[in-house]
């Protein structure tokens, strides 16, 4: 006995699904970008020189302006390179030549404060750093690590400079090259620099250092302070390098 065949779908029922295939993979793609945004964190606004990053999955590229920047880079200047670095919040920091910085952790939403965090870790060299937003409203929640102490932001502007016999380039007033150690700079609002050792609060026009994880941090002269700073093309534009990013 010969089976029922199943009548072809009509063409309002072959749009309908087709329709409804088309949402699907739209709304995928949706699904997909949206999570391409929460994983970024900001991007590269002005570059002059090579700027590396290394992904959360080992990949690594080559960064140029207008690269996205995501939670887990680790970011690293080369000789002589300058780099700045936009975070979503509107939090920047520039980075010096010779540094290497980790976005460990980043999350920003305007709607959520509760679920806030940024913490930086920089490994080696130095850097110049402005509040976003974030560190505004949940001041607690920002910090920048190093191996030697811990930096927590309260609105702020200011400098940080980690030397591991590597600073002999840096200008003092002494003229000496700044000792091993975080030195620590501060020109608008306040950081709270602690370790094992100790906690201080280094004000606007005050200068910080610290040895080790094993001294405390303390209040400097300015005499002996060192000024973390950056050229002034930085933040103009002057010099960038193109947009793309290249494996390497």
């Amino acid at each position: 006995m010969t089976q029922p065949t199943s009548p072809l779908p009509t063409a309002v029922e072959f749009a309908a699904k087709s329709a409804s295939l088309l949402l699907a993979a739209l709304f995928a793609g949706f699904c997909l970008s949206q999570a391409a945004l929460a994983a970024t964190a900001g991007e590269i606004t002005h570059l002059s020189g090579t700027l590396a990053a290394q992904r959360a999955d080992g990949a690594k590229k080559l960064l140029g302006v207008k690269s996205a920047v995501e939670e887990g880079d680790t970011l690293t200047t080369a000789a002589g390179t300058y780099a700045r670095v936009k975070f979503v919040d509107g939090a920047e920091v520039v980075l010096r030549p010779g540094s290497e910085l980790k976005i460990q952790s980043y999350s920003y939403n305007v709607a959520k404060p509760e679920s806030d965090n940024m913490v930086l870790s920089m490994f080696k060299g130095g850097l110049r750093a402005i509040t976003g937003l974030l560190g505004k409203r949940s001041r607690d929640k920002v910090s920048l690590q190093t191996a030697t102490a811990t930096i927590g932001i309260r609105g702020t502007n200011f400098g940080a400079l980690l030397c591991q016999n590597d600073c002999d380039n840096v200008p003092t007033t002494s003229g000496q090259p700044p000792a091993n150690g975080l030195h620590l700079d501060v020109t608008d609002g306040a950081i709270v620099v602690s370790n094992g050792a100790g906690s201080i609060q280094i004000n606007p026009g005050q200068f910080g250092f610290v040895a080790n994880s094993g001294t405390p941090p303390a209040i400097v002269p300015p005499s002996d302070g060192v000024q973390v700073t950056v050229p002034s093309n930085i933040g103009g534009g002057v010099g960038n390098q193109g947009g793309s990013e290249c494996q390497i």
